[in-house]
Order: structure tokens, then C-alpha cells, then sequence
């Protein structure tokens, strides 16, 4: 038995979950007075995410050659990166969401991650997108979702950061 499907059964529960959160959040910053920024490019993200799970179901699951299994060092690298999705998630709390919104007058988030680095989440979903292909021997997948992340998040960090500055 392959445990790629019980682990893509995690992840995507745990992506719906996530954005269950983010749009009750969402709701809840943009009746404290938030306003959204960069829509434009966020419909990029959902494609990007949904295009890059559904591959891994069909490449891992219905591809995958037979008797071939996750690489639990890989495996383990990803459930560091959950560890550090939980802790920017509790970190944000109320603010964290899946889009970019911002509540004037508000100081930035400074405890957690944010402490140490700029755009925790970011380097976290970075990585994820890299290094759970990886445990399923799925590099040039892994490479190619990579580069598209990077030149999504290019855009969303600039207009992030743009946002922010004005606030």
C-alpha cells in the first residue's frame, strides 16, 4: 500500500479547512474597516494551488509506477513545514488570511515568525510546493510548480509590500 493517498487526503483537507478560515477571516477584517489589495492576481493563486494538488493526486496516485512509495525524508521535511504553518497561522490568528487585506492603523504582526523573517507563510507554501512532490519522486513536478509560485508570489509580495508601506 502506497501512503500517498492518505497523505494527499490530509493536505487537501487541511487546504479546505484553510480556506474556510481565510474567508471567515476575510469577512471579519473587511468589517473591521480592511480593504483588499491585489485581487487581481488571486485568482493566479487558486489556479496555481488547485492545478498543483490535483497533480499530485493524479501523478502520485493514478500514475505513480507500482510498488512506489513516499520518501520519508521528504516526507519528514514536509511535516516540518506543517509545523511551521501552524505557528504563522497562530501567529496571524484573525489576520491571517489567503488574500491580501489590510486594516488601517493597524501595526504590522511581530511575534512569531514574523520575528525572525519577512513573509513566513510565503517561504512556507514555497517550500511545500517543492518538497512534497519531492517525497513522492516528483522533482521535475516539484521544479516547475516552483517557478510558477515564484513568479505569482514576485507579484503578490510587491503589492504587499506597496500596501503596507501606504498604511
Amino acid at each position: 500500500m502506497s501512503w500517498a493517498p492518505v497523505i494527499l487526503a490530509f493536505v487537501t483537507a487541511q487546504r479546505l479547512g484553510e480556506l474556510v478560515l481565510a474567508r471567515r477571516n476575510t469577512k471579519r477584517l473587511l468589517a473591521r474597516g480592511g480593504r483588499e489589495v491585489g485581487a487581481a492576481h488571486y485568482p493566479l493563486i487558486v489556479v496555481l494551488h488547485a492545478a498543483w494538488l490535483l497533480g499530485l493526486w493524479y501523478f502520485s496516485v493514478h500514475r505513480a509506477p507500482a510498488g512506489q512509495d513516499v520518501n520519508v525524508v521528504w516526507l519528514g521535511v514536509f511535516v516540518l513545514l506543517q509545523l511551521a504553518r501552524i505557528w504563522v497561522i497562530a501567529s496571524l490568528g484573525g489576520r491571517w488570511t489567503t488574500r491580501i487585506i489590510v486594516l488601517p492603523g493597524e501595526p504590522l504582526v511581530r511575534r512569531g515568525p514574523y520575528r525572525f523573517v519577512s513573509h513566513p507563510n510565503y517561504w512556507v507554501v514555497a517550500g511545500e510546493i517543492l518538497v512534497l512532490p519531492l517525497a513522492f519522486g516528483l522533482t521535475t513536478f516539484g521544479l516547475v510548480f516552483s517557478a510558477l509560485n515564484a513568479a505569482i508570489m514576485w507579484i503578490r509580495i510587491r503589492r504587499e509590500a506597496a500596501a503596507l508601506a501606504t498604511q
